[in-house]
């Protein structure tokens, strides 16, 4: 079956046009102006709407279990919620879990394939390390994984010592593979948290104020300087600090093949937030800074410092006590009021995987924060680039796969938690008002979102093997 999407803007990663698209099965056959249809042809007038590929979120959590409890998302239900928010492929990581690399694949598959609606990759957590896994590192190629992540923080559960991120990194370099890092000073919030609880500073605020962004900057120096020495690449995930965005730059201007991720929520929130009788609906880790981070960190994405735009997506109800009505029946996990007493006890996350291309159109392209070239580049060509899956997505290109997202122009609605499609009970952006929306989803060629309905289906989602990292 061929789709004609007839006279639309179309927006790509480096140019801006009126034109049709010429869908063909599950790819794309033809771009141009003046495409003519055939009688086997579906043709959708498209005028006064835009197009841009699907988005590629290389930075999400479902079904992770974390402090007695699970993010509320698994791989039917925020896969769903990703594509009615214009996202058509997503990267979900592993948890090093079984006594093999391979059996924690395995393990990851059997939660995610059956249930997948849209296409799904994996990066592999490691955060334990010795000779054997060293061996273990190079099949993850063959097994279509080409990303690695590691830790700084969590002592005792995640973090590799510097030793150990370092040997890392050198394997990574000889297989073809990409080290991701989550760089917070995992020492240092050790002590402060300690201190905080024997001091009875139990409250939403002190999750930031232990985890300071001092901390943070100062592991993305020193990661920075590891992968140096291993002369390896290195991508950098949701950076949330000024000085860490500074030192990104100033290592990309030296030509090192550093990377460097951000998402929403250090654009527009702080540890204000927080302080709020709500503050734990914004706990997650790294945590909000202050507005001058998030002030240099706009700046700089406008400049090109930062490649990608990620969520983090790892959701948690608010009061997981009281059920919602998902899909007509009725859910509650438990989530955030684990905490109410203490800080470090309530599930550090976000729900953040449908709000991502919509809010930063709206208030990022909108508000001249970004171009709309750099919206795709950054939400869509980039991470598909750097983690091997360009051009089969992230591209309005003859031969690329069909993803595609319809937006229609100055046709405003209020956001909030009924809209994003999350399987949670609260939203960060509740009653923020969007001017333009989507209207139109296609997965391989497959309308999956048509004006709010949901078309698709669990299990729909296809596992992408990755081919080598980019560096960009």
């Amino acid at each position: 079956m061929k789709t004609l999407l007839k006279s639309a803007r179309i927006i790509t990663a480096s140019d801006e046009f009126s034109g049709d698209i010429l869908i063909d099965g599950e790819r794309i056959k033809a771009l141009g102006a003046g495409l003519e249809a055939d009688g086997q042809t579906r043709t959708v007038d498209c005028t006064g709407k835009f197009i841009t590929p699907g988005g590629v979120d290389v930075h999400t959590h479902f079904d992770l279990p974390m402090f007695g409890t699970v993010s509320s998302d698994d791989h039917y239900t925020g896969h769903k919620a990703a594509a009615f928010g214009g996202t058509t492929t997503v990267f979900d990581f592993i948890s090093q879990d079984e006594p093999t690399l391979a059996e924690s694949v395995q393990s990851w598959h059997a939660k995610a394939d059956d249930k997948a609606a849209i296409d799904f990759g994996f990066h592999m957590n490691i955060s334990h390390f010795d000779d054997a896994v060293a061996k273990e590192v190079p099949a993850l190629r063959d097994m279509g994984i080409n990303s690695l992540k590691v830790f700084t923080a969590y002592n005792g559960r995640l973090r590799l010592d510097d030793g150990d991120i370092f040997r890392v990194l050198r394997i990574a370099r000889d297989n073809r593979l990409l080290v991701m890092v989550h760089a917070e000073n995992g020492d240092v919030i050790d002590v402060l948290v300690k201190e905080a609880l024997q001091s009875g500073h139990t409250s939403p605020e002190w999750h930031a104020l232990t985890r300071p962004a001092a901390g943070a900057v100062e592991s993305v120096f020193r990661v920075i300087q590891l992968a140096k020495q291993a002369q390896a690449p290195l991508y950098i995930v949701h950076m949330n600090t000024a000085g860490g965005v500074r030192l990104l730059r100033e290592a990309r201007e030296q030509g090192l093949p550093v990377m460097g991720e951000t998402c929403p929520p250090y654009l527009f929130f702080t540890i204000e937030d927080l302080k709020k009788p709500d503050g734990a609906k914004w706990i997650c880790s790294p945590p909000m800074r202050s507005l001058q981070d998030n002030q240099v960190i706009q700046k700089l994405l406008g400049e090109g410092v930062l490649q990608v735009m990620a969520t983090d997506h790892c959701p948690f109800f608010y009061d997981g006590t009281k059920p919602i009505l998902y899909e007509g029946n009725p859910v509650a996990i438990p989530g955030k009021e684990l905490g109410k007493d203490d800080f470090t006890k309530i599930p550090n996350g976000l729900p953040g995987v449908g709000d991502r291309m919509l809010l930063m159109w709206n208030y990022g392209v909108r508000k001249h924060m970004i171009t709309p070239q750099q919206f795709v580049a950054q939400h869509c060509t980039n991470p598909a680039k750097i983690f091997g899956i360009y051009p089969q997505k992230g591209a309005l290109l003859p031969g690329a796969d069909a993803d595609l997202v319809i937006w229609d122009q100055d046709n405003p609605i209020t956001y909030g938690v009924e809209v994003a499609r999350h399987r949670t009970d609260y939203n960060l952006y509740e009653g923020w008002k969007l001017q333009d929306t989507i209207s139109g989803v296609y997965l391989r060629g497959k309308l999956i979102v048509d004006n709010g309905q949901w078309m698709g289906a669990k299990g729909q989602g296809r596992f992408l093997h990755c081919d080598d990292p980019q560096v960009i």
